[in-house]
């Protein structure tokens, strides 16, 4: 049943966030060194050197945080995404802006021997942005012009050819492959703090962008003839959605690499939760978006124990089924 009292809807992000700040609580006490919620109060009031304690401030800790930030990302990107191309299976992993933006960063890696944080960030923006035009460009091909299934088309063709041609490279290159290959399955793991607050400041522009055209968005919703009619600029909305979608996506996989499903998953539960108004629909997602990647991450450590799986793995085994439900429900109709 969907929440419609904006009384009710503001619990509910209340809620959700107080169950996000749990899941990064949980994030941090479990692993595979073994801690308890009196060694994280300790590791933080008195901090002693320990290997628990080195643990629990410089990894999990930051773990915590970026899988946060990058679930709220894809998730608030999958919702602009949905809503501007009418499209129920939108979302950065399947229009190929994620494998976009991880190809441009492979790139960068491979021929140009790339590791600066701040570059990684505008390359991964770059390769976003190529990705999402050539996916436009292709799915408005035609005299039927830009459909979900044409887009959705699309999306598959451009996110194979750039995973193909990730490939490809990273063959050629031994040295690249060593650098990249976890990253590319989509990680949290092994990062540090500096690789979250190098691209923070976009993300938050991306956030802030975000909430403030949901009004907006909500005409759009019905339909550009009617949005039009309304006195909305439909072609500039949808050009800074574009953007914030870029921002979100590039600086997601600039941190984690080319993590999926969180985009598609989210707004449809988020949906069903809290309704399909924008105002509370796109931070609701955000923060759905950031339990359900902190708790992937939770999840992955605990699979293979004491080896690890990318999270990027857990995201798809989760969302696999989803998606097939999904695409037969909205292709069905």
């Amino acid at each position: 049943m969907t929440i419609q009292n904006n009384k009710n809807k503001l619990v509910c992000l209340i809620f959700a966030s107080i169950i996000l700040i749990l899941f990064m609580g949980m994030g941090i006490v479990l692993g595979y060194t073994n801690t308890s919620i009196n060694t994280v109060i300790h590791a933080f009031t008195d901090f002693n050197g320990s290997n628990e304690h080195i643990i629990i401030r410089e990894v999990r800790l930051t773990r915590s945080f970026i899988a946060s930030a990058v679930g709220a990302c894809l998730a608030m990107a999958g919702v602009i995404m949905q809503t501007l191309t009418k499209n129920p299976l939108a979302s950065p992993s399947i229009l190929g802006v994620n494998a976009g933006a991880g190809f441009a960063v492979v790139v960068a890696v491979t021929f140009f021997n790339i590791s600066n944080l701040q570059a990684f960030s505008w390359i991964s923006f770059t390769g976003a942005a190529v990705a999402a035009v050539s996916v436009y460009i292709i799915g408005t091909a035609g005299r039927e012009g830009l459909t979900p299934m044409k887009l959705t088309l699309a999306g598959a063709a451009m996110a194979a050819l750039f995973a193909s041609f990730t490939q490809g490279l990273l063959v050629l290159n031994e040295v690249a492959l060593e650098q990249v290959l976890f990253w590319l399955a989509g990680s949290v793991a092994g990062r540090d703090l500096e690789v979250l607050t190098s691209v923070l400041p976009y993300m938050v522009v991306g956030w802030v962008i975000a909430i403030f055209i949901a009004p907006k968005m909500n005409v759009l919703s019905m339909g550009d003839d009617l949005a039009t009619g309304l006195g909305l600029k439909t072609g500039l909305l949808k050009l800074i959605a574009g953007l914030v979608v870029i921002f979100l996506a590039g600086s997601a996989v600039a941190v984690a690499g080319p993590v999926g499903f969180i985009g598609i998953i989210i707004p449809h539960i988020a949906r069903k939760i809290i309704g399909v108004d924008h105002r509370w629909l796109i931070p609701f997602s955000g923060l759905l978006g950031g339990i359900l990647l902190v708790a992937a991450d939770i999840g992955a450590r605990y699979v293979i124990m004491p080896q690890e799986v990318p999270v990027g793995v857990m995201t798809a085994v989760i969302g696999t089924p989803f998606f097939i439900f999904i695409a037969r429900r909205g292709f069905d109709q």
